[in-house]
């Protein structure tokens, strides 16, 4: 069975193979092993790392996902029957390819970048929280102390018009006291005389109430 291997770099390999007239109605089975050493391993089934299945309207498959710089052996058989070694090719790969290399380099920078910016969007998202409740406490402090202080000037404006009150009345009766103790017979009394010429008797005053009083009923005093 001539089984050739093409196409081969450091991560994949063409194997190609001649149709069976035995697998019309079945499958090929592709298995392939790295490291091989004919010496030490046996062309079993269980010996190969990797089996794929392909249709027998194919007569080659792409080996995917190799390791570069290995040697391999690779076997393609009917119905997953057990291979002889003419049904074998061994094969070396090649270096890593450099627009692989690139394009892994590529998507670790892309992943290092895509993780900064969730942490930095986080850490950005952590201040922000922090600032505004920040903002809001002291703003709500602020509106506090300012309540407060004018339920505080609300309560010493009572306190003075209650303190008013209570000494209006005090301060009236010491007016009324010290008013009496000025004039002790009451309200100074005034004689208004209604007639001059009818009142021409003598008057004379007491010293109680300091009061003029006529001699004679003629003239009266007035408040």
């Amino acid at each position: 069975m001539g089984i050739t291997v093409q196409n081969i770099t450091g991560n994949t390999a063409m194997v190609i193979w001649p149709k069976m007239a035995s697998c019309a109605d079945s499958f090929y089975s592709v298995m392939y092993h790295p490291n091989w050493n004919s010496m030490l391993s046996s062309y079993s089934r269980k010996s190969f790392q990797k089996e794929e299945r392909v249709p027998t309207s194919r007569s080659s498959f792409i080996v995917e996902n190799l390791t570069p710089l290995t040697t391999y052996i690779v076997c393609v058989t009917c119905q997953s029957a057990n291979p002889s070694s003419d049904q074998c090719r061994v094969f070396n790969t090649l270096e890593r390819d450099p627009a692989s290399t690139s394009n892994t380099k590529k998507e670790l920078a892309l992943g290092i970048w895509l993780v900064s910016s969730v942490l930095l969007l986080t850490i950005a998202a952590i201040l922000l929280y922090g600032c505004l409740h920040l903002l809001c406490r002291r703003r709500r402090e602020h509106l506090q102390g300012r309540n407060g202080a004018s339920e505080q000037d609300h309560g010493k404006a009572w306190t003075r018009s209650v303190a008013y009150a209570s000494a209006e009345p005090g301060r009236q009766s010491q007016l009324m006291q010290d008013t009496e103790e000025k004039h002790p017979g009451g309200i100074q009394l005034a004689t208004i005389i209604e007639n001059p010429s009818a009142c021409k008797d003598p008057v004379m005053l007491t010293s109680k109430s300091r009061e003029q009083v006529p001699t004679t009923g003629q003239c009266s005093a007035i408040n």
